[in-house]
């Protein structure tokens, strides 16, 4: 079946980095959409980055844009999600998805790993 491990996440002092991975099995990596989602304490998920297949389309959140680089191994089945001048509000536990299709930016993708705790302090 389909397994997506995403890990990376942490404590971070505002200002700082982190870069997150998702490992993805069970599925034909290049042929899908990966993207990363957050959801923080009482607010909805939503959507942060996601990039096609090829790596050749990508798409940010607008508060993320220039801080986040969401990159692919296609040959490692891995998704990162490289984060920089984190913020407190950039707290939240990350996700990240698989989808088949051509919209990147939407909260409907097929397959789902586990979240990874980022908490970003002041």
């Amino acid at each position: 079946q389909v397994q997506l491990v995403a890990s990376g996440g942490g404590l971070v002092q505002a200002g700082g980095s982190l870069q997150l991975s998702c490992a993805a099995s069970g599925l034909s990596f290049s042929n899908y959409i990966l993207g990363w989602f957050r959801q923080a304490p009482g607010k909805e998920r939503e959507f942060v980055s996601g990039i096609s297949g090829s790596g050749r389309t990508i798409s940010y959140l607008d508060s993320v844009k220039g801080r986040f680089t969401i990159s692919r191994d296609n040959a490692k089945n891995t998704v990162y999600l490289q984060m920089a001048r984190l913020k407190p509000e950039d707290t939240a536990v990350y996700s990240c998805a698989a989808r088949a299709g051509v919209t990147i930016k939407t909260l409907l993708y097929d397959y789902w790993g586990q979240g990874t705790q980022v908490n970003v302090s002041s």
